[in-house]
């Protein structure tokens, strides 16, 4: 008789609309299936905190053991991104094995969450010695980074493997830091995006720091779009560094024909608009990368570890 009075109680409407009520949130808050979620529920006596927090260990755990199982698959699409200020800029790269997923809304989410952690890590109290602060992360580094929900990167992406079931790799950053209020900061990355932001993503990607008089049109976006567009390996000295024979091979920006208007080299774009430039790298997704990448002065990992 008690045994029925009890399966009455939990079997009657009003019982039945609160627990679907809860499954119902618990669905929309997580984003896992109504299956697990009405598992979890069940396990943790509608507790809907605890499930949650399974539901969690559980995916986390099914994630990296599908990350560890996909991680020797080849992954050279995907995306580069710039998030910038003008004394602050970062270069992210996140690689997937196809170009369908590099146009996923949490591919995109992934790489928005990894451009923010770096673009943080960018305004860290730190000064290396010159006119910038070049802080250049690997694949390791990257991953110990935290999310702005206080996720390490590296947990993140376990998550976004599982989902996709393809590999994916964070594989670097570059994180710059004006030393100096005389150094400006620009980035660009194409296919370019029609709405002017400080955040933007694409197949290409390019940091420069420069100087120039106030007195001028700032034409930093400009010089990065160039930099994107013809691929140089080094500034160039004009009393140490010859011009190619052939315009096409010319590696030295200063010497290079100025994409936006031929008729002038970039050096001589730079003398009328008094521009000097610091540095700059170039990304390209899914590029050979060099052994030693070039850097004002590269942070050891336990330095960028610990700044959280």
């Amino acid at each position: 008789m008690i045994f029925q009075l009890v399966r009455k109680l939990h079997t009657n409407p009003v019982c039945r609309a609160a627990e679907s009520s809860l499954l119902a949130k618990l669905r929309k808050k997580t984003g896992y299936t109504i299956a697990n979620c009405k598992k979890a529920l069940e396990m943790h006596n509608n507790d809907s905190e605890k499930a949650e927090a399974w539901l969690n260990e559980q995916a986390q755990a099914m994630g990296w053991a599908k990350a560890t199982k996909l991680a020797g698959r080849k992954a050279l699409q995907g995306l580069i991104a710039v998030k910038f200020d003008k004394g602050h800029g970062t270069l992210v790269e996140l690689n997937c094995e196809t170009d369908f997923v590099a146009k996923n809304d949490k591919f995109a989410k992934m790489l928005e969450d990894a451009t923010l952690a770096c673009y943080k890590l960018s305004h860290k109290n730190l000064n290396a010695s010159g006119p910038v602060t070049k802080m250049e992360l690997d694949s390791e580094q990257l991953g110990n980074l935290s999310a702005e929900n206080g996720k390490k990167l590296s947990e993140i992406l376990a998550l976004f493997i599982s989902s996709v079931g393809e590999n994916a790799v964070l594989r670097r950053a570059e994180c710059w830091k004006a030393n100096s209020k005389d150094v400006k900061i620009a980035a660009y990355t194409h296919p370019a995006t029609a709405a002017v932001s400080d955040y933007s993503s694409g197949k290409y990607g390019a940091l420069l720091a420069y100087r120039q008089s106030n007195e001028m049109e700032d034409i930093g976006k400009q010089i990065c779009q160039h930099i994107v567009g013809c691929a140089p390996l080094k500034i160039g000295d004009k009393d140490k560094d010859k011009p190619a024979s052939n315009t096409d091979d010319e590696t030295c920006l200063i010497f290079q024909e100025y994409l936006l208007d031929p008729s002038y080299t970039v050096g001589e774009v730079m003398e009328q608009n008094k521009v000097e430039i610091v540095d700059f790298i170039r990304f390209s997704c899914g590029e050979v990368v060099e052994a030693n990448m070039p850097g004002v002065e590269k942070q050891p990992l336990d330095t960028v570890q610990t700044l959280q």
